[in-house]
């Protein structure tokens, strides 16, 4: 009959979906280190075995068969050693019983915390590598509670914390709620594996895509670049593969279902998708949809597009708080400049069919640190919306700079004056 000991063990195992040997080797060390503390000491080389019997626990002392003993913990002389077993020669390496009586009680009571450190160790490191494999994946994970700003879900085998900054703006959790998370990164600590699991992230939106476009996943239209500004709005450029398939076509759906479902699961976010395009003006034209470009400078140098649009394209590019143009300039990878179409030269490209001239020399135009009364605490505002440029102020209103964040009634009427004085 199995002892109530090893029992507990095996019921353990299947609790904590721990191998057998781990938690076997765990309390086999806890057991050698209880002995060392009250019978013997860290020099001994000690061995337990466990067993089925009333005296579950045996402690075997290993000593070295010698003629002449240097150590007396680890060696014993061939004499003594022939009064415990009488065919033994040197060299031999003897085991002898030097269970306590009373070690069965003592033990327990010595080795529970050790045994406790250790199996949350070894449950610790078991969570680890499960998680190190899923890293760079989509996550279903079930909302254990909610503290004021502080998100608690449970992924199975682990309950981790959704940092503020990692949660969509605007979006409310409760306990019960299941989401789809994007673990991004698993970094081992002493406290345990930590989980860096986001909602905000970019390629949360991608995996997301994957799951719900069968093309997607089979790679028949590829994903180039996601720009996104987490429970507002993200623009998604994808490509074909195959010349039959329309790669928007796809990814929006029939009468738009397919997007409709991701962008449910991001608690409504507007998702854009365009067609990726290896000419740098057309995917800049494209990216700053819905807004109509004019034309297109390009600045190879230093990766900065000059774009010229109409007067009524001007809000829509540059988008609210300059959310579209911050976008597109993410996906292509360009810096990029609205500009006002009057101010092109004679041989710009007519309206609505943007053309790239490379220049190797941009213009120099005045930065707004440079407008009379302009503090650096409003080019930091105009900044957060890429507007640093004189020219790209040109022609905006007291209104259009009190859409800005930040920025109050006074200091739009001095910007309009300060642009005024500039001409």
């Amino acid at each position: 009959m199995q002892s109530q000991f090893l029992s507990a063990l095996n019921e353990l195992c299947e609790e904590k979906n721990l191998p057998k040997d781990v938690v076997l080797d765990t309390v086999k060390a806890a057991l050698k280190a209880a002995y060392r503390k009250d019978y013997g000491n860290r020099e001994q080389n000690v061995e337990i075995k466990l067993s089925d019997g009333a005296n579950f626990a045996t402690v075997l002392l290993v000593q070295e068969v010698v003629k002449e003993v240097e150590d007396e913990d680890t060696q014993i002389s061939l004499k003594d050693a022939k009064k415990i077993k009488k065919n033994v020669k040197v060299g031999d390496e003897l085991k002898t019983d030097v269970t306590p009586a009373s070690y069965g009680r003592i033990a327990a009571q010595s080795a529970k915390q050790v045994i406790i450190q250790r199996l949350q160790e070894a449950e610790r490191d078991m969570m680890y590598e499960t998680f190190k494999d899923r890293e760079n994946e989509l996550i279903n994970a079930l909302i254990h509670r909610v503290d004021d700003r502080n998100v608690y879900v449970d992924l199975g085998s682990i309950t981790t914390f959704l940092p503020p900054e990692h949660q969509i703006p605007g979006e409310r959790y409760y306990g019960g709620q299941r989401i789809k998370l994007y673990l991004d990164k698993v970094i081992k600590t002493t406290k345990g594996p930590q989980l860096l699991i986001s909602r905000t992230h970019p390629k949360l939106v991608q995996k997301l895509l994957e799951l719900e476009i069968p093309e997607i996943k089979e790679g028949i239209v590829e994903v180039k670049g996601v720009a996104r500004d987490a429970g507002v709005r993200c623009k998604v450029a994808v490509t074909s593969n195959d010349e039959k398939v329309d790669p928007i076509g796809a990814c929006v759906g029939q009468k738009g279902v397919r997007i409709q479902a991701v962008m449910d699961e991001l608690s409504g976010e507007r998702i854009d998708v365009i067609e990726f395009s290896e000419e740098p003006a057309k995917y800049i034209s494209t990216a700053l949809a819905p807004s109509k470009v004019t034309h297109i400078k390009l600045n190879d140098s230093n990766k900065r597009a000059s774009v010229y649009v109409a007067p009524d394209q001007r809000p829509l590019a540059i988008g609210k708080q300059g959310q579209n143009v911050r976008l597109a300039s993410i996906l292509t990878g360009w810096e990029i400049d609205i500009l006002d179409a009057v101010e092109l030269s004679e041989g710009a490209s007519a309206p609505g069919k943007p053309r790239a001239d490379k220049a190797p020399v941009k213009e120099k135009i005045a930065h707004v640190s440079e407008l009379d009364g302009v503090s650096a605490e409003l080019v930091e505002k105009l900044a957060t919306v890429n507007l640093v440029e004189v020219e790209q102020l040109k022609g905006l209103s007291s209104k259009d700079f009190l859409s800005i964040e930040g920025i109050n009634e006074d200091e739009a009427k001095m910007l309009v004056g300060a642009l005024k004085k500039a001409k």
